[in-house]
């Protein structure tokens, strides 16, 4: 028996042709567009953050990433098991966090 798009003469589509899920990087720069406060902690990021940042691990490299980037500025804490960042706004629309190589 011939499969639906076998008797209209077209390919069936792949799985392998979704849209990539974005890195947890780009779903946190995303998220702090909507964010109003200037600061952000890494304990804001894992309670109020996009779902994938929840971790602490991937919360803190999507941050340092954004550091990186200069979408974020490190401020010093008194505590040193405590992270808080600056917020840089720019104008623009949709941002986007570069692919650069792992230094």
């Amino acid at each position: 028996m011939a499969t639906l798009f076998e008797r209209l003469g077209r390919s069936a589509p792949s799985e392998t042709a979704q849209k990539p899920e974005p890195e947890p990087a780009q779903l946190l720069l995303t998220w702090l567009q909507k964010w109003t406060r200037p600061t952000i902690t890494a304990r804001q990021i894992r309670i109020y953050g996009p779902t994938r940042t929840r971790k602490p691990e991937v919360a803190i490299a999507a941050a340092e990433k954004l550091v990186r980037q200069g979408w974020l500025t490190p401020i010093k804490e008194l505590q040193r098991n405590r992270r808080r960042w600056g917020i840089v706004r720019r104008p623009l629309v949709h941002p986007v966090v570069e692919n650069v190589a792992a230094e």
